[in-house]
């Protein structure tokens, strides 16, 4: 009986590829998988492409809800931020897919699991650390690292099936490198690969429209949360697809949720991109606000410090360690009470705040507001000032007296 080797399949030009390179190379069976989270159309004629290049059978396994549930919703309690700009939404979908992959390896009784992720990519990190932390017994396949691949570029790769008989579309290659998901869109690749230039945002964005082609009336939204979960949207309850679909929509026509960074990858390389995430940055927008109103204040300073562990570890593609499991259950105790509604105004690619009520408010109007209510006293303040600036006034003291020596 042949080995299997399950494939992480995309349908694109690469992994297309390594179909029938794995048969030629490890006289294998090769299943192909394709983790569906939320992108689309493409999806779309991908079993008779996987079969036509060789594949035994394909699964497409929808993991959207799972996704946004599993993945995104505790990425949004922990307000989880890569490096000041990325909302993770690669990071947090690789992890989900690969955890497919592997009940499907385990299913099949594969020996091995391969991915098209290359040398100098993040990807990599993300599918290979999961699967050694959920089936440390799989071997893990990366063409792209192997002497044996022989391949350089996409003449070569094409020339590859050519030479095979293996029919596939060739188009010229003059679009950007993209990841799309229900979440997010990236884009790498032509002038972006120059951090000198501007993005071409007219020719590269899918999601939504740029900030100048957004309506000239701003559009109000209002997102309500239940133990900082996102339950519905301008009053409509909605499941977690339906309300990040409403979302992205809502978000995409203001231009909301566009960024340029220079991030830093795993491997250690500075890598220039843009992403689109206009209901992630909704979501991300609302919910810090309604923590603003329901978290005390050293809960929502150390919520900085875990957030940025957490961040670090969801980039790395270290999901399923005991910190990441421990650091989650954290920013669940913390949110049980970012309940609430949030109102916001969309205006050109920004999110301005216009109000936020909660039933766990600890905004009190007696203690805050600008007339004496009865639980403040003006008083107290002087007891207070005396002792916790007691230590500034004693050094000052002390400089004085050195001074006048």
């Amino acid at each position: 009986m042949k080995e299997k080797i399950v494939l992480a399949y995309s349908g694109g030009l690469d992994t297309s590829v390594i179909i029938p390179w794995l048969k030629e190379n490890y006289d294998a069976e090769v299943i192909a998988v394709c983790g569906d989270v939320g992108q689309g159309k493409e999806t779309d004629g991908l079993e008779e492409k996987a079969l036509r290049t060789g594949a035994s059978k394909l699964y497409i396994e929808d993991l959207t809800e799972e996704f946004i549930t599993e993945a995104i919703y505790p990425c949004i309690k922990a307000n989880a931020v890569y490096e000041g700009k990325y909302l993770l939404g690669t990071s947090m979908a690789r992890p989900i897919i690969a955890k497919k992959l592997v009940e499907i390896a385990k299913k099949e009784g594969a020996t091995a699991i391969c991915h098209g992720a290359t040398g100098k990519g993040n990807d990599q990190v993300r599918f290979e650390l999961t699967i050694k932390a959920l089936a440390p017994e799989l071997k893990i396949i990366a063409p792209w690292r192997l002497d044996t691949w022989g391949m350089e570029s996409r003449e070569d790769e094409m020339a590859y099936l050519e030479a095979r008989g293996i029919p596939f579309p060739a188009k010229k290659d003059d679009s950007y490198s993209r990841d799309r998901n229900i979440w997010h869109l990236s884009h790498e690749g032509l002038e972006l690969e120059d951090p000198a230039n501007e993005p071409n945002y007219e020719h590269l964005l899918q999601m939504g429209v740029s900030p100048e082609n957004a309506p000239d009336v701003p559009e109000y939204v209002t997102v309500d949360f239940e133990a900082g979960v996102p339950v519905s949207v301008n009053g409509e309850k909605l499941g977690p697809v339906a309300l990040l679909t409403k979302l992205n929509e809502i978000g995409g026509k203001n231009g909301i949720g566009i960024i340029d960074i220079c991030e830093n990858r795993v491997v250690g390389m500075k890598s220039r991109g843009v992403y689109e995430t206009p209901g992630g940055a909704i979501l991300y927008y609302a919910h810090r606000e309604l923590e603003y109103l329901c978290l005390d204040k050293k809960t929502l300073a150390y919520n900085e410090v875990a957030s940025n562990k957490l961040t670090e570890l969801v980039y790395s593609g270290e999901w399923f360690t005991p910190l990441r499991e421990a650091l989650c259950a954290y920013f669940d105790h913390t949110n049980a009470t970012v309940t609430g509604s949030v109102k916001m105004k969309l205006y050109k690619g920004n999110i301005i705040s216009a109000g936020a009520t909660s039933p766990y408010s600890l905004y009190n109007e007696s203690i805050a507001s600008f007339t004496t209510g009865e639980m403040y006293n003006h008083k107290d303040a002087d007891g207070f000032i005396n002792l916790f600036g007691l230590s500034m006034k004693v050094r000052a003291m002390m400089l004085q007296n050195n001074e006048n020596k």
